[in-house]
């Protein structure tokens, strides 16, 4: 079942969709359905793409497609000028367009040894289409130890918010509750071995019981000056 906000941001998309074939931006759906944030859009269509309602098209930040129609039986919405859904939608092709969503910048992470990793309230606008399902955050790279990896000092990661991690992920991992680094995730027996990606740089190895997974690297974010 949907949510009385799920339902009404679908039937919002589908009278675009029908109207003109061009996906609604995420400030007009924020609009439409009295959000104050995207983020919350953001998460909305999230929801929509894990239960089969919606599918955002590859490499195209506005793009969206219904896939089905919700249960006829559900709350009314309540935008006036959002007509119900009369059938599943076509397939139709979208025209892409730039959306972009802020997430919270927490400041600087290593990319050499642990630094303290600062936490701020400051916004970083992100392209919607590199931000996949889940919470994200940002964080500034410090250090040249992860440049093998395309990771250079002055990049902004891209986090998705997980406390657990597959082998050979990127991560951000807090050392000790305090120092926060950004390296590739690796399990040697009882111990956690964070590796860079510089030959310069040798692997850091934890107790496991000293290190926590705060997130997993999901993109980047790179200014040229």
């Amino acid at each position: 079942m949907l949510t009385a906000k799920q339902h009404e941001l679908l039937h919002f998309i589908q009278q675009r969709l029908d109207a003109s074939g061009i996906s609604p931006s995420f400030e007009e759906m924020k609009e439409a359905l009295g959000l104050k944030s995207k983020s919350g859009i953001h998460r909305l269509i999230s929801a929509l793409e894990e239960r089969g309602f919606l599918r955002r098209l590859p490499n195209r930040a506005r793009a969206l497609e219904v896939l089905k129609a919700p249960e006829a039986a559900r709350t009314p919405v309540r935008n006036d000028n959002v007509v119900p859904l009369r059938k599943p939608a076509p397939a139709l092709k979208p025209i892409a367009a730039n959306d972009v969503i802020e997430v919270p910048l927490h400041g600087k992470i290593a990319a050499g040894v642990p630094i303290e990793a600062f936490e701020d309230h400051n916004q970083l606008a992100v392209p919607a289409a590199l931000l996949g399902a889940g919470e994200h955050y940002a964080l500034e790279v410090s250090g040249d130890s992860m440049v093998e990896a395309g990771i250079f000092d002055g990049d902004y990661a891209l986090i998705q918010k997980a406390s657990t991690a597959r082998e050979g992920d990127i991560v951000v991992a807090l050392v000790d509750g305090q120092d926060a680094t950004l390296k590739y995730f690796r399990r040697e027996g009882k111990m956690i071995r964070l590796d860079p990606a510089n030959s310069a740089y040798e692997p850091q190895r934890y107790e496991a019981e000293r290190v926590m997974v705060q997130g997993r690297l999901s993109g980047l974010l790179r200014r040229y000056h």
